[in-house]
Formats: C-alpha cells, sequence, structure tokens
C-alpha cells in the first residue's frame, strides 16, 4: 500500500521507510515555531526542565504578534520574555516591532518554512504551511519546550481525507470561500485529526495566497493538518525564498485515503459563516439582512497582498459606511510596503478605513478591535466563537475579502457585485 503525502513527510523524519496511520512516530523537525502568547510558558518549562542550550539556534523562530505593539504592561513583559530568551539563546529568527508581521504570514514570507517540512508551532494555524507541501500542525506549549531542547516531536500518524474541487471558479469566489464550504459540509469536527489534502483541477490553478488561506483554516474541520502537493505555483514561491535544500513528496496513486469528498467549484457563490462556529455557513446571497457594526480585513487568513489587492479594487473611489468601522490589516511589514507602492493604503485611508501594523490583535479579542455588547463584526479571520473578538454578546460573521469590502461600503453584508 502506497502513501499520502503527509505519510512520507513523518515516515522520512522519523527515518522511516513506511508508515500507517494510527502509527506513533518519533520525528525530527525542521521548524519550531511560537508568539508571544505561547512562547513565554515553553521558555519556563524549557528552564524549568534545566536546559540551557535550545538543540538548534536557527530552527526556533519566535514572533510576537498577538499583542504587539504592546497593549499593556503585561504583553510588554510577556513580548520582554521573547526578547530575553532570544538574545540569550543567539536564536537566528527573532522578529522585532519593525521586523515581524502575523507570523503564519511571515515565515512563508522570509523563506523559513519549505515543501516537504515537518514544522510544528505553537499556534493552532500552523497548518497554514501546508500551503506549500509542508506537514505542519500546532502543538502546546509544551510540546513547545520539550522540541526547543530535543529537536523532536512524538506524532500519530493521521489518516486522511482527500478533498476534490473541479469546475471553474465564478467571478468573486476564492480560497476562503472553498475551505469555508468545505467545513460547512464536514462540520468542524469532521476531519477530526486527519491530514486534508486539497486536489483538483480547481486547485490547480488556485493562486498561493489562496493556498495560504485553506490551508490556514484545516483546523477549523478539526484536521491536524492540510496539504497541497507542491506544483509550479508552489515551486516559483519559494524558489528564490528558501536558501536550505528540502523535498518535494507527492501522494502515491494507491494511497489509502478514509474518505474522498468532490466539489464542483462552478456552482459555488462568496461564502458566508454565521456565529457561532466556521460551520455555519451559507452563501452570501442568503446573508443580505445582516447589518454590521465593524470590518476587519486582514489576519493569517486573509492579510496577504492578494487579498488587499482584491479589497482596494472593491472600495476604490467609495466611501465607507458612515456606521461602519473598517480596519485593516496587513500580514507582514513586506506586505503593508506593497500595498503603499501600489496605491492601496491611500484607496483604503480614502475610503474611511483605517490601517494597522500587522498584529493579531482583533483576530482573538485582545486589542485594536474589540467588539462591545450586541456589536456585530464581518472578518476576513478564521474563528466566530462566542466572545471571539470581544464581548459574549457580540457576534462574528468570517467572509472573504472581496465580501467584506463590499459589506463596507453597504453597512450590510453584501454581495460584491453589488458595489
Amino acid at each position: 500500500m502506497g502513501m499520502t503525502i503527509s505519510q512520507k513527510i513523518l515516515a522520512v523524519h522519523a527515518g522511516l521507510d513506511h508508515v500507517e496511520a494510527g502509527e506513533l512516530v518519533n520525528c525530527q523537525l525542521d521548524v519550531i515555531l511560537g508568539n508571544d502568547v505561547t512562547s513565554p510558558v515553553a521558555i519556563s518549562e524549557f528552564d524549568r526542565l534545566g536546559y540551557e542550550k535550545v538543540h538548534d539556534q536557527e530552527k526556533i523562530v519566535l514572533v510576537p504578534d498577538h499583542f504587539t505593539p504592546n497593549k499593556d504592561i503585561k504583553s510588554a513583559e510577556q513580548a520582554k520574555i521573547l526578547r530575553d530568551f532570544a538574545k540569550k539563546q543567539g536564536l537566528t529568527n527573532y522578529f522585532e516591532i519593525g521586523q515581524m508581521g502575523i507570523e503564519h504570514c511571515l515565515l512563508p514570507e522570509q523563506g523559513l518554512v519549505a515543501p516537504g517540512d515537518l514544522i510544528i508551532g505553537a499556534d493552532s494555524h500552523t497548518c497554514t504551511y501546508g500551503a506549500l507541501g509542508a506537514f505542519a500542525t500546532g502543538v502546546g506549549s509544551t510540546d513547545m519546550a520539550a522540541a526547543m531542547a530535543t529537536g523532536e516531536a512524538w506524532f500519530k500518524v493521521p489518516e486522511a481525507i482527500k478533498f476534490v474541487y473541479y469546475g471553474k471558479m465564478p467571478e468573486w469566489v476564492g480560497g476562503k470561500d472553498l475551505i469555508l464550504h468545505t467545513i460547512g459540509d464536514i462540520g468542524v469536527d469532521g476531519a477530526r485529526y486527519m491530514s486534508m489534502e486539497f486536489t483538483g483541477e480547481a486547485i490547480d490553478s488556485l493562486s498561493i495566497d489562496n493556498r495560504f488561506t485553506m490551508a490556514n483554516m484545516a483546523i477549523e474541520a478539526g484536521g491536524k493538518n492540510g496539504i497541497f502537493t507542491p506544483d509550479e505555483i508552489i515551486l516559483n514561491y519559494v524558489k528564490n525564498r528558501v536558501k536550505r535544500p528540502y523535498k518535494v513528496y507527492k501522494s502515491d496513486l494507491d494511497a489509502k485515503y478514509l474518505e474522498i469528498r468532490e466539489y464542483d467549484v462552478s456552482k459555488l457563490e462568496p461564502v458566508i459563516a454565521f456565529p457561532h462556529l466556521p460551520e455555519n455557513t451559507r452563501f452570501v446571497s442568503e446573508a443580505t439582512d445582516v447589518e454590521i457594526d465593524q470590518i476587519v480585513i486582514g489576519s493569517c487568513t486573509n492579510g496577504r497582498t492578494e487579498d488587499l489587492k482584491i479589497a482596494a479594487s472593491i472600495l476604490k473611489g467609495k466611501k465607507v459606511h458612515p456606521e461602519v468601522r473598517v480596519i485593516i490589516f496587513p500580514g507582514t511589514q513586506q506586505i503593508y510596503l506593497e500595498a503603499l507602492r501600489n496605491g492601496y493604503i491611500e484607496t483604503f485611508v480614502e475610503a474611511g478605513a483605517v490601517v494597522s501594523t500587522p498584529t493579531c490583535g482583533p483576530c482573538l479579542g485582545g486589542h485594536m478591535g474589540i467588539l462591545a455588547k450586541g456589536e456585530k463584526a464581518l472578518a476576513t479571520t478564521n474563528r466566530n466563537f462566542v466572545g471571539r473578538m470581544g464581548h459574549p454578546e457580540s457576534e462574528v460573521y468570517l467572509s472573504s475579502p472581496a465580501v467584506a469590502a463590499a459589506s463596507a461600503v453597504k453597512g450590510r453584508i453584501t454581495p460584491p457585485w453589488e458595489v
């Protein structure tokens, strides 16, 4: 029996010729990631265990992005723990204010993740890097501590579901809509501890930014990881970024899948996830009666250049609805610069939106856009749980940047073709 791409990556990193779903394997890691929320706990545990030096100074990446720029004394202390640890350990990849970005936008941009890598991060959306053909998954802070010390981690080899997308993508439908539609179909636990493999003719023409969006939200279906087979689009993206050797893997023709699900993308339109779960989906044409108080465009899900370009194309020459607050978060400083040079920032400001330095702040209800009781937000983020962006009696709706920008103009959830 052949192996899936995920099984092959785990097997190689475990020093084995073959693995099967359900096996426990100990693997060498390529990248270990932490942020300003999860790393302080990992660092404390690392110290408690009595370790003095990390296993590899180049494989650990620390990105203070959740509460930075710091919103209060506690968040400043959290960030200082990272700063001091990075300096003490001589870490190669610590990103200070001015260089940092939202971690899952930053690492691919900086060439720190590559096809065939095995990556763990003390953040659930580490699965984003599956867009490059890597096996990437989120772990807890104690797992991060052990990995910093040993360079290894244990894995249970996941079963796999293959998702096949075919047909021609309609205008305004993108990766966010594909993944929301998929989660709406299988549910938030439909791929629990499974590898979600994204394939098909519609995927073949999907841009790298859209692939990042889909892989990012694999965890919202309960997935252990989401992954794409490296093709020309992926290899062109990493070509001038990744400076170390890497290897491309693909699933065998006789690989075993628990299930294969197919979707005709030509029948889709932009998708909205209603409160309070990403699985609570409807097409945008079924959601136009929902008035919105705040729009958030950005995050590790949809804060890349293509996302900002789409939003700017809709907002160009228009004004934000007077009763709506619009906050835009470029994913990294480089993305911010690209948006500035391309005129997107000017478009946003002239429309009445505010543009922030890269941060995870509003997505997790941390800062820079907290919702009050009874308020409704439409966001290009990845989660809409109860109280996710503020007051427990607020509501979060999820959408693509196109729908978010159109809704910013109208003050209610609006299809992009209506503005």
